[in-house]
């Protein structure tokens, strides 16, 4: 089956771009010295990586004028982003219950990794807005959304039931992932943290990491576990019926072909 967004070479160029900076945006704190440019600067930090957002919105748009993302595809895009950002009130992050990454997920297992990325990205800039969401944590929850799309679609080949399980496992591990990486982004700017899950500029990276797990088990862990535990169950409940539509409406869609004309008999 075609999948609905292809990854071109300027695509591919523009997806590792996007994730080299992003890394860097996230980990910056456990490999920066103390009388480094960017500890000085810690302050600016979220800001200045929000430079990670034209760079998600140029991966879509690499992806537009690589000739990877037909019309169809596109269409296809803004519905699951919609049926994301309509879903994303409903959890409200409250207690980590958030079923937007069953469609994450699912769409990009049947979708493609491209379509994953995309979607990963432009629904959580979607859901943002309607939320009022927007700010500088904004970028980082999009390129997560986008790696665990991404991941998705990158998945090896099952079927049944075993594909099931190798998505519900997945899901499980994207949702702790997520809820392990996101708080790198203001972890280094939280005050009055006990030494033992606290930043300290300069130490080394042992030391910093292990604060860093400690500080995601002790404030984070509440809401990472129930989210990777309804991912589970709506994968297992619903899966099978979500990605038989999903796979249904590609073939319908038949992404990437190339119409052809035929002279009228005179």
């Amino acid at each position: 089956m075609t999948p609905a967004v292809r990854i071109g070479r300027r695509s591919l160029l523009a997806i590792l771009a996007t994730s080299i900076v992003g890394g860097i945006a996230f980990t910056w704190p456990l490999f920066a010295a103390q009388d480094s440019t960017a500890v000085a600067h810690a302050n600016d930090a979220p800001w200045l990586f929000a430079l990670v957002v034209p760079l998600l919105l140029a991966v879509v748009l690499a992806q537009f004028t690589d000739g990877g993302m037909d019309a169809k595809a596109v269409a296809l895009l803004g519905v699951l982003a919609a049926v994301v950002s309509a879903m994303r009130p409903l959890g409200g992050g409250a207690a980590g219950l958030e079923p937007i990454w069953v469609i994450l997920v699912l769409g990009g297992r049947a979708l493609g990794p491209g379509f994953g990325f995309s979607l990963g990205a432009v629904s959580l800039f979607a859901s943002a807005l309607m939320t009022g969401g927007v700010g500088p944590w904004l970028p980082f929850q999009m390129l997560g959304a986008a790696w665990v799309g991404l991941g998705a679609g990158l998945l090896p080949r099952a079927s049944g039931k075993r594909e099931l399980l190798l998505l519900s496992a997945y899901g499980a591990l994207a949702a702790f992932a997520y809820g392990l990486l996101l708080n790198l982004w203001f972890w280094p700017f939280s005050a009055g943290l006990p030494s033992a899950i606290a930043f300290e500029a300069g130490a080394p990276l042992s030391q910093n990491l292990l604060a860093w797990i400690h500080f995601t088990i002790v404030t984070s862990l509440g809401y990472d576990i129930p989210r990777a535990v309804l991912t589970v169950v709506l994968i297992m409940l619903a899966g099978s019926t979500i990605l038989t539509a999903l796979r249904r409406a590609s073939r319908r869609a038949n992404f990437g072909a190339v119409p052809t004309f035929e002279g009228a008999a005179l």
